[in-house]
């Protein structure tokens, strides 16, 4: 199962935020031998949340959306979730007690909002404030705050998706070519990627810079140690017969 995140909000698309969500997931993920596949940032436009978030129920993939479940104007999510899947938005029972709980009174007119889900949805319990999140099929809402949002990722995660834990997760290793040109090498690659197709090769070319000033190119094999082992092996001793000067990574 490929995982993604969906990352919302004007104030990151402005830059009067940095994102934090994207690093805090992949290293949630890699924690328990898992990886992201994509990720998406998208502005506070209804119709192109909606329309993230209809490919994102579709796709049956693993996804986590960061933000825009709150009870401002600009928190359009949980609408724009409910229009994705046709369905209603609906007082979650849990949730919106948990909300009454916290606040008395003051829950209405407008914080009881924030326990309106598309129905048939699950709760994702929040540990900071209490106010749910919620689930729909694969795809998890959580708040923008990251205090909230990194503890509600690890409970889906370790609640939901233990069989997706991977304890031999995928290495990467590699080798860096001095004054290499990727044009001069495509048939190479080509050769590697026939030979080990179980691997992802990558390749990223530098002008030089601080650490090495010449023209360089980094080389790296995504997969299984052993198989990356043999095949980083096998790739140093080609450019080596081509030519070219390694360096090794820092």
């Amino acid at each position: 199962m490929k995982i993604g995140a969906i990352i919302i909000g004007d104030e990151l698309l402005s830059g009067k935020r940095q994102d934090k969500h994207l690093q805090a997931l992949i290293h949630m993920l890699a924690a328990r031998g898992l990886s992201l596949a994509w990720a998406d940032y998208v502005g506070d436009d209804p119709a192109r949340i909606t329309a993230t978030l209809q490919r994102a129920f579709t796709s049956g993939e693993l996804v986590f959306s960061f933000g825009g479940i709150g009870a401002t104007p600009d928190d359009h999510t949980r609408a724009c979730a409910a229009q994705a899947l046709g369905l209603a938005l609906e007082v979650h029972p849990v949730a919106g007690a948990l909300i009454e709980a916290r606040f008395g009174a003051d829950a209405y007119p407008h914080r009881i909002n924030m326990a309106k889900f598309p129905q048939g949805s699950r709760i994702i319990p929040n540990p900071v404030n209490q106010i749910a999140g919620f689930s729909h099929g694969h795809v998890h809402f959580v708040p923008g705050f990251p205090a909230m949002a990194w503890p509600m990722i690890e409970w889906v995660l370790d609640s939901q998706y233990r069989e997706l834990f991977n304890d031999s997760p995928d290495v990467e290793a590699g080798v860096i070519a001095l004054n290499a040109r990727e044009g001069d090498l495509i048939t190479l690659m080509q050769d590697f990627s026939q030979r080990y197709p179980a691997l992802k090769l990558s390749s990223l070319p530098s002008f030089g810079n601080d650490t090495i000033p010449q023209m360089h190119i980094d080389f790296g094999f995504t997969g299984q140690r052993q198989l990356v082992d043999i095949a980083v092996t096998e790739w140093r001793k080609a450019l080596t017969a081509a030519g070219y000067e390694l360096r090794e990574r820092v």
